[in-house]
């Protein structure tokens, strides 16, 4: 029970990443008109997940939690496969604010690495199966995400929720294929949110970095 509770908490918005600073390219999305109601979000949301970094960071995810896995390579692999300067400094970004405080916390020395790394690293030790870990990690990412989208779409606090509920069984889903994958199953074709998230580069009025 501990491990699990240690691993809601560095997943948790309490915990310190900074991770409500970046909407992922939902800014740019928001702005373009492309979603503009808890239905588009849905679906925004969902494609994220399921064909873009939601999938990719879940089976890096699942590689950095395998047992001799090659951490530095794996960390040298995601930052290839960020497809733009945004997405870049928001996993970095995230990934070194992520291992400097599980590092203070825990007394061991967490490298600073692309975030779906460094959370594979650190919770190595928690022993947890991968399934739990990659799903608890997806529910983050998706819940930081509805966050953003219930201020700046803006949608009420219950539709917002109600969006996240409803992707739960995607989420787990995702999860359990993660956890089987391997780095030929790496692939993201989520290719409008990854055309925003360029856009979102030069967006003229924005509040969020990504």
């Amino acid at each position: 029970m501990t491990a699990r509770l240690t691993l809601i908490q560095w997943l948790s918005p309490a915990f310190p990443t900074g991770a409500f600073v970046y909407s992922h390219g939902l800014e740019q999305a928001i702005a373009d008109g492309a979603v503009r109601d808890a239905a588009d979000f849905r679906d925004w949301l969902a494609g994220v997940i399921e064909f873009g970094a939601g999938w990719q960071d879940s089976v890096l995810l699942a590689l950095s939690l395998r047992d001799g896995a090659d951490h530095a390579a794996l960390a040298d692999l995601a930052l290839a496969l960020s497809p733009s300067q945004e997405r870049l400094r928001e996993t970095a970004e995230q990934g070194a604010a992520f291992a400097r405080t599980v590092s203070a916390l825990t007394g061991r020395e967490i490298l600073p690495a692309p975030l779906p790394v460094a959370i594979g690293r650190a919770a190595q030790a928690l022993a947890l199966p991968a399934f739990e870990v990659i799903a608890l990690a997806l529910h983050a990412f998706a819940s930081n995400l509805v966050t953003i989208a219930t201020r700046a779409v803006p949608l009420g606090q219950t539709e917002g929720q109600g969006v996240l509920a409803a992707l739960h069984p995607l989420i787990a889903g995702l999860a359990e294929r993660a956890a089987q994958a391997g780095e030929e199953d790496l692939g993201n074709a989520a290719l409008c949110a990854d055309l925003q998230a360029m856009r979102h580069e030069t967006l003229e009025t924005r509040l969020f970095r990504t």
